[in-house]
C-alpha cells in the first residue's frame, strides 16, 4: 500500500509584534504549534517583539499564523510578519527557546 504524500515542509520566521510578552505568549505559541504537528521554536526578543522559526507544511504554518494573530487573552497583537524559506529539516519538536 502506498503511502500518502506528505505536502513539502518550509520554514518560516515569524515575527510577531504588539503586547506579546508577559501574558503566555510562548506557551500558547508552543501549545498551538504542537498542535498542529509543527517543529520549531520561539524566543522573545529584546525589543518586545515574539520570534518564532517553524517548520511544516504551509497549509499548518497559515493556520498557526492566524492563530498567532489571536493570541492568548492577555495579548494584544499588532503584526505578524513571515519570512518564508526551505525547511531545515533540523528540528524534532516545538519548543520555548531562552
Amino acid at each position: 500500500m502506498a503511502k500518502p504524500i506528505e505536502p513539502p515542509a518550509l520554514r518560516a520566521k515569524l515575527l510577531v509584534k504588539g503586547k506579546v510578552q508577559g501574558v503566555g505568549y510562548r506557551a500558547y505559541a508552543t501549545r498551538v504549534a504542537s498542535q498542529r504537528g509543527l517543529c520549531g521554536g520561539v524566543r522573545n526578543l529584546d525589543d518586545g517583539r515574539v520570534e518564532l522559526e517553524v517548520e511544516g507544511p504551509i497549509d499548518r504554518i497559515l493556520i498557526l499564523i492566524d492563530d498567532l494573530k489571536i493570541g492568548p487573552p492577555a495579548s494584544r497583537v499588532a503584526a505578524v510578519d513571515v519570512e518564508w524559506n526551505p525547511a531545515t529539516g533540523r528540528f524534532s519538536d516545538f519548543r520555548i527557546w531562552y
